[in-house]
């Protein structure tokens, strides 16, 4: 992996870890872990970025938009997924369920749908390399 690429991307994923606890409705709220983070090689500016979220429960993100090239698609691990983006309807999303988000989309419930039980997905990034926040609090 080229450090150009590894530079930006690690300084995405940070902003998400810093953005999440901080915007969070409960103490303990979400972590995010990195993944994987890697250059598509057949598309030049592009990177790939895999990020876990564990949201404690009743956790949740503030509304929020992603960077403006991300294409995201979100997948369940376990428990259960509050999600709205856009004007979409607010729907809840169960282990083995999926999403995408489209570039530029506004994310304005994340959340788990348990106030007892921990909730995890896995949210894929396609992402130009060198955009430098991944999640942006909507004002």
């Amino acid at each position: 992996m080229k450090i150009r690429t590894i530079i930006p991307a690690n300084c995405a994923a940070l902003a998400f870890l810093m953005a999440g606890p901080m915007y969070a409705q409960d103490a303990e709220a979400q972590t995010v872990t990195q993944n994987l983070e890697a250059a598509i090689p057949n598309i030049p500016g592009k990177s790939l970025i895999a990020l876990e979220v564990d949201y404690a429960p009743n956790a949740a993100s503030a509304p929020h938009t992603h960077a403006k090239s991300a294409f995201i698609y979100a997948y369940v691990i376990s428990g259960a997924i509050e999600s709205k983006v856009n004007d979409g309807a607010m729907h809840i999303y169960r282990a083995g369920e999926s999403w995408s988000e489209p570039p530029g989309a506004t994310h304005s419930i994340s959340r788990n749908a348990s106030k007892t039980e921990p909730a995890k997905l896995l949210a894929v990034f396609v992402v130009n390399t060198n955009d430098k926040a991944l999640t942006i609090p909507v004002k």
